[in-house]
C-alpha cells in the first residue's frame, strides 16, 4: 500500500509538471500573454499551502505533490520573484521539457 501511495504521489507531481508547462507552453499563448496574468508558481505555491494546512492524510499528501510540480514548472519566475506581468517569449523561443 506504500508504495501504491509514492506511485500516486510522484504522477501528481508529474502532472502538475505537466499543467504548468502546458499553460505556459500553449496557454500562455492563446491568451496573448496577458499582462494582468499572474505567474503560475503562485497556484502552486497556494496549492502547497493548501495541502499542508487544509488537507489530512492522502489527499493533502496529493494536493501537495500536485502544487509542488506546478511550482517546479515555474521556478526560474519565482527565483526572479516575478509576480505577473508578460513573459515576452515568442512562439519559436518556447521549450516544453524544461524548468522556466
Amino acid at each position: 500500500m506504500a508504495i501504491l501511495n509514492i506511485i500516486i504521489t510522484f504522477i501528481a507531481c508529474f502532472l502538475g509538471y505537466i499543467i504548468g508547462r502546458l499553460s505556459d507552453y500553449y496557454l500562455n499563448f492563446w491568451m496573448k500573454d496577458p499582462n494582468w496574468a499572474p505567474d503560475h508558481w503562485i497556484y502552486g505555491l497556494l496549492l502547497i499551502i493548501a495541502g499542508i494546512l487544509l488537507f489530512r492524510a492522502s489527499l493533502g499528501l496529493w494536493i501537495f505533490s500536485f502544487g509542488a510540480g506546478l511550482f517546479i514548472s515555474d521556478l526560474k519566475d519565482f527565483l526572479k520573484l516575478k509576480f505577473w506581468g508578460k513573459d515576452g517569449k515568442n512562439k519559436w523561443q518556447r521549450k516544453f521539457w524544461h524548468i522556466d
